[in-house]
């Protein structure tokens, strides 16, 4: 079959994960099954893998790829912040080890659906087709100056989103969005020309914070990652690969706050982030790619991972 996805820090990812023999895994984020098929590769043939994934073709492909296995392999639709509801429906109440690879695949780039402007696409930004959830052309057509502003600052950290958003509005005045495009041309067009061209597209940006909009994507982060901490048995590991500041920024804190450090501010009298020791921190900082790997992918040089340890 042909690659669907090249999985990023691969052997990193499982050395730090040091599977059992037995037991259930979680692939978070199964993509096309790159970290799937090589875990099924270093655990017992009793153990099972579960996958999930928000994308139907992703796990189309990986149910293809991953046959040989049989009833080991458990693949599910859905989005990983609702893994406790996923894992519970299968009978699963405890996790041996977990991974989350975070962002778009290679795959979903290329699929028509809207997250990149390189070529003249729809609209879309839906991670799953079947999701019933505003598109990136409903957010563009139709949200506030002030929220789109908000949205390609906060999730994009761009600098020049104000001046993007009154450019956004004022054009679909006249004719709303419905390419990539002819989205990425009004962006760049907002950006002062001295600032628009450097390392990256000038649409870069606002493009990502459109997407993780779309998608939910930070919250389901919020949600997902500690709820895999709590499921894990003694002496299981997490490992999440992350692509940009504000996911691994989340990583850090959550991995944090479960290693028992409190992130409250001095004055307050007791704690009230919730803090607690439930895991040890494996990386200090995180893994990043090495130059052979960035050479032959990359996309994967922005990839950063960390490891935690369920305590006893």
């Amino acid at each position: 079959m042909p690659e669907y996805h090249k999985p990023v820090l691969l052997d990193e990812t499982l050395s730090l994960l040091n599977p059992r023999e037995s037991g259930v895994f979680l692939d978070a984020t199964v993509g096309g099954g790159g970290h799937a098929a090589e875990l099924l590769e270093r655990i017992g043939p009793e153990a099972i893998l579960v996958g999930i994934d928000r994308d139907a073709e992703a796990l189309e492909y990986t149910r293809q790829r991953l046959k040989d296995y049989g009833d080991r392999v458990k693949l599910v639709q859905g989005n990983f912040r609702d893994l406790r509801a996923i894992l519970g429906s299968l009978g699963i109440n405890e996790l041996d080890g977990a991974v989350f690879d975070l962002g778009v695949s290679s795959h979903q780039l290329n699929a028509d659906r809207g997250f990149s402007f390189t070529r003249d696409e729809e609209l879309d930004m839906r991670m799953s087709r079947s999701e019933d959830i505003p598109t990136a052309a409903d957010i563009v057509n139709s949200y506030s100056e002030h929220d789109l502003a908000d949205i390609i600052w906060r999730y994009g950290e761009e600098r020049y989103s104000r001046r993007i958003a009154r450019a956004i509005v004022q054009r679909r005045g006249s004719k709303p969005f419905t390419t990539t495009k002819d989205l990425a041309d009004v962006i760049t067009a907002a950006i002062p020309g001295k600032h628009r061209w450097g390392d990256i597209h000038p649409a870069t940006r606002s493009f990502q914070g459109i997407r993780i909009a779309v998608n939910s994507e930070l919250e389901s982060v919020e949600t997902g990652v500690p709820a895999a901490i709590e499921m894990l048995k003694p002496g299981g590991r997490i490992c999440v690969i992350s692509f940009h500041s504000l996911e691994d920024r989340i990583i850090k804190t959550v991995f944090r706050r479960y290693a028992g450090r409190c992130e409250c501010p001095p004055r307050l009298l007791e704690c009230v982030c919730g803090a607690r020791k439930m895991v040890e921190i494996i990386t200090r900082k995180p893994v990043i790619p090495g130059e052979d790997e960035i050479g032959e992918n990359p996309r994967s040089r922005s990839a950063k991972l960390r490891c935690a340890e369920r305590l006893a």
